[in-house]
């Protein structure tokens, strides 16, 4: 079964435009922009019968259950936020098509032993606080109300304050959740995000592991002071600490001899951040993954422990807290087995690989089924404006992802 390729590019257009810079796509959850997208995609999914519910992290579930079916759902879907200046595919990919899915299970009257739900999760890129998947977890109670009183953006506004002024329902304790009683599996369509596919040429990735990561948030604090008028034996630098702290963290991968494992810094706060001034505090976050959980550990302790030396060699303070970590995920061999089945039907050229980037379908391990389909990033560049991939992959994805849903949901 074909799905309609010219009404998914026409969506994807009317989507990426809604952006908050004109470089890349930038639409962050909550945001004017994310809501824009959210009533858009809301409309759409209402014209083919699909009931539309929100929870307070702002997750929206969409049921497509025309018959009444009292049997647990497939659930399939993604995330529509994205990091700053990203590109156009990441998280959209899987929605968009997912969308086209349903819709043409509706139109070609096609019937099912069991419901079909899109689930477009908030905040998946931690974009916002700084830590990711804010609502998978919620959707599957691993956070709660007093987790978002305590998590921030930089202008101080907690997570729940600001979820709460977009007016999604109250928060209530007894939200229904994702659970094995009502839900039977999740399959999420996206893009690969790294140059696996891309350099073997192949169409289709059939997940078999998603890494899992620990965010470390990194604090040094030293003394501000003149920057003409301090000696520099006399100074409590903190940022000349945290340089040295980087700089050694980008190699503790290859010093631990652990070919898998990446270690990235990517947001860095200088306080009082002036050209003329010695800072007095410095954070940042330490992004660490793998898909073995032992080296996760064994790197996270590592990292704490070089952060102590070099504070105390630079004279000033450091103090380390996780501010979040997930899992290694394993993905369901009866998913990943359905999924090879359909694209072996359909002649689509595969791989069998893992995911280096985290998703919130990791999020469901352990709750019910989980199974992830990749399609191409060109050259593996994603989370950037320069992030590409061709249409036509994107098609045969959502077209697996078809015949995938219909043959669990059959």
């Amino acid at each position: 079964m074909r799905i309609d390729s010219e009404r998914l590019r026409l969506n994807f257009d009317r989507v990426t435009d809604i952006s908050a810079t004109k470089t890349g796509c930038t639409r962050f959850s909550y945001s004017k922009e994310d809501m824009k997208v959210r009533s858009i995609l809301i409309e759409e999914m209402k014209s083919f019968g699909m009931e539309i519910k929100h929870d307070f992290a702002g997750n929206i579930r969409a049921l497509y259950n025309p018959d009444h079916l009292q049997s647990k759902s497939v659930l399939i879907g993604s995330h529509i936020d994205t990091v700053m200046y990203g590109g156009k595919y990441d998280g959209l990919t899987g929605v968009l098509s997912s969308i086209e899915v349903v819709r043409q299970i509706h139109n070609n009257g096609i019937k099912l032993k069991h419901p079909v739900e899109i689930v477009i999760f908030a905040e998946e890129e931690g974009s916002n606080f700084g830590v990711t998947m804010i609502g998978s977890k919620f959707i599957t109670g691993k956070i709660d109300e007093s987790y978002l009183k305590k998590l921030h953006a930089d202008n101080g506004m907690s997570a729940y304050d600001i979820i709460s002024e977009c007016g999604f329902l109250p928060f209530d304790a007894d939200q229904p959740r994702i659970d094995s009683e009502h839900e039977m599996c999740m399959i999420e369509l996206h893009v690969e995000q790294g140059g696996v596919l891309d350099s073997q040429k192949k169409r289709i990735g059939i997940v078999q592991a998603i890494a899992g990561m620990v965010t470390l948030q990194v604090t040094v604090e030293g003394t501000s002071n003149h920057a003409g008028t301090t000696p520099m034996s006399m100074r409590r630098d903190p940022v000349a600490a945290s340089a040295m702290m980087i700089d050694k963290i980008s190699g503790v991968p290859e010093k631990l001899k652990m070919d898998a494992a990446v270690t990235t810094v990517g947001k860095i706060n200088v306080e009082p951040n002036g050209s003329n001034v010695i800072a007095s505090k410095v954070v940042f976050n330490v992004d660490i993954r793998d898909v073995i959980e032992e080296n996760i550990k064994e790197i996270s302790d590592f990292i704490k422990e070089l952060c102590k030396e070099t504070a105390t060699a630079k004279n000033v303070n450091v103090s380390i807290i996780k501010l979040g970590e997930s899992n290694v995920v394993h993905m369901a061999d009866r998913i990943v087995n359905t999924i090879e089945e359909s694209a072996k039907q359909m002649n689509l050229p595969y791989i069998m690989m893992n995911s280096g980037a985290v998703h919130d379908n990791a999020m469901l391990n352990g709750i019910i089924e989980t199974g992830m389909i990749f399609v191409p990033s060109i050259k593996g560049i994603s989370h950037s404006f320069y992030e590409e991939t061709e249409f036509e992959d994107i098609i045969e994805g959502a077209e697996l992802l078809l015949e995938t849903v219909i043959r669990l949901a059959k």
